[in-house]
């Protein structure tokens, strides 16, 4: 006779069927800088090593509540225009999530926005970068507001009297985002609105009109009428907007709140729905006689904002390294906890190759970063020193657009891969990677295209042809370490010879360039593992079109082991 349980008795149906096992342990408590040895490497050796004890305390800081809940819950609570009140009024505000105030407290308090520009330490560009690299891994989002804010300082230079009173309100390490008169608040958040329906990146058709208020000419007032297609992060205290003059293009400084306390005429259309970058807020606004001064000279609003661009392009190669760390130690610690076919999945042979190759791939975007990040450090110092066009200031001009097109481009093809690691726990929006994924293909798309960004490499060489010699200097301080890098060195040096072909070729000629740098700095600083596997695979052709095709013989445990987070 059948035995009736207690349950089926009082009519609940059992539930229990079975013992959760072969499960992946949470990822916390994790120092997300400290355990990253790539970065920590680079750090010391691009000079920065003094902000290390620091970039530790925010690596404990993401890897705790940012990293585990408020990126997560910025993201799946997207910002809300508010165009007006309850009793009718126009107030054009956006409404956030608090986990995105904090996220944004936690930027600015550990000064994402402002260490190069108000430290007295040596190479604070690279330690900015590295605190900017870290910080990113828990959300992606915030660091476009970080991002414009910390660019905005060059450009606002070049008019001294608006950088006297706009410098210590960007540089300030308090955030507050109440829609008040930023001197009232003792800080200030940027934006920028450059691009127009009928341009896109062609800013010199921007048809938005600027009209001077008071004989006009840098510094002085203008009333603005036009659009913008794309304005970043319209809840900012001010924007650089360009407009046209009787000049033509010119910059401006546009605030939000008004001299006198009231609001500009700064009207926000709606909110961009975008694949990704959910927790940010991208808008259409209109200006509807906005005042604003001239930033710079009149006509010469492309120079003047592109000082910004240069410094958002940097953060978007730093931001591509963090994004592709994070896939490696997301994938990298699932596979060493689950298991499939007898064994762990990091322990078989294919996975090891696949896990191997995103961990090349992550390593030598960071080394390019931080390369990057230091020369922008002698760049600016040569500046300060009165040297124009000095070697750092070459290689910073070209190897910005250089390392912009292509660490953006290796970015969404490794989220996917990492992905996919996790299998179909990867396409669940719970393990976080479907988030990664999407916010992958942002940077090469935003601050220029791959297009645009190919044909900026050759623009730069056009005006500067000193600019490749310094570039392949850095390449060649690896001359005669490795074959395959020597070979490929000088196939690029072949690739500059058909002239007339240039442009259409340019994308392979400005990948090439990549390349080389990248497996130039990892044959002068990494294990011979990372160095060798990149060099043949990369440069000589020994691997395949997709991730996790590295020839037979790769030393992937070591390659594997030196990216693996360490909890």
């Amino acid at each position: 006779m059948a035995t009736v349980s207690q349950d089926s008795r009082e009519g609940a149906a059992p539930w229990q069927t079975h013992t959760v096992f072969n499960q992946v342990p949470p990822l916390e408590g994790l120092d997300v800088f400290s355990s990253n040895l790539p970065l920590v490497e680079a750090t010391e050796r691009e000079g920065a090593g003094w902000i290390a004890e620091r970039a530790s305390a925010l690596g404990r800081v993401v890897g705790g509540e940012p990293q585990q809940q408020w990126g997560r819950l910025a993201n799946e609570n997207k910002p809300v225009l508010r165009t007006f009140d309850r009793y009718g009024h126009r107030i054009d505000e956006v409404e956030f999530h608090p986990a995105w105030h904090r996220l944004m407290a936690m930027g600015v308090e550990h000064e994402l926005h402002s260490l190069p520009w108000t430290s007295e330490d040596p190479s604070a560009h690279t330690a900015r970068a590295a605190m900017y690299m870290t910080a990113m891994q828990a959300e992606a989002g915030f660091c476009c507001p970080i991002t414009m804010t910390f660019a905005v300082v060059p450009a606002l230079r070049a008019q001294p009297e608006l950088a006297t009173e706009w410098e210590p309100l960007v540089t300030a390490t308090h955030y507050d985002p109440r829609l008040i008169a930023p001197s009232e608040k003792g800080c200030a958040i940027s934006g920028m609105a450059m691009t127009e329906k009928q341009g896109g990146s062609d800013v010199r058709a921007n048809t938005t009109v600027a009209h001077p208020l008071n004989g006009g000419g840098a510094g002085a007032e203008y009333e603005i009428v036009g659009h913008k297609w794309f304005c970043s992060a319209p809840m900012s205290d001010f924007f650089l907007v360009l407009a046209q003059t009787d000049d033509g293009l010119s910059c401006f400084l546009l605030p939000r709140i008004l001299p006198d306390g009231t609001r500009n005429a700064f009207h926000i259309q709606r909110l961009k729905d975008k694949l990704g970058n959910h927790s940010n807020a991208s808008s259409e606004v209109e200006f509807h006689g906005a005042w604003a001064r001239m930033l710079g000279e009149p006509g010469r609003g492309v120079p003047t904002i592109i000082e910004m661009v240069g410094h958002t392009r940097l953060d978007c190669v730093i931001g591509s390294a963090a994004g592709m760390r994070a896939a490696v130690v997301n994938a990298t610690h699932h596979t060493a906890h689950r298991s499939a076919f007898g064994k762990k999945l990091i322990d078989q042979p294919l996975m090891r190759n696949v896990l191997a190759d995103l961990c090349l791939e992550s390593e030598a975007t960071t080394a390019l970063a931080m390369r990057l990040a230091r020369a922008y450090d002698e760049a600016h110092a040569d500046a300060d020193a009165g040297e124009d066009a000095s070697d750092a200031q070459q290689l910073k001009r070209l190897a910005t657009a250089v390392g912009k097109y292509w660490s953006c481009k290796r970015a969404p093809n490794h989220a996917f891969e990492a992905l996919e690691c996790l299998g179909g726990a990867g396409y669940v929006e719970e393990s976080g990677m479907p988030r990664l994924y999407r916010e992958a293909p942002l940077a090469s798309i935003w601050e220029g295209s791959g297009n645009v960004m190919s044909l900026d490499v050759l623009r730069a060489l056009t005006r500067s042809p000193r600019s490749l010699e310094v570039f392949l200097a850095e390449v060649e301080l690896a001359a005669g370490a490795n074959r395959h890098l020597d070979a490929r060195v000088a196939d690029l040096k072949d690739q500059f010879a058909d002239a007339p072909t240039l442009e259409q070729r340019a994308r392979r000629v400005v990948e090439s360039m990549a390349l080389c740098l990248q497996g130039s700095l990892l044959v002068r600083s990494a294990p011979a593992a990372v160095a060798d596997a990149f060099c043949a695979s990369r440069l000589a052709g020994e691997g395949g079109l997709e991730y996790g095709t590295l020839p037979a013989g790769t030393d992937f445990e070591t390659i594997i082991e030196r990216s693996r987070p360490r909890v």
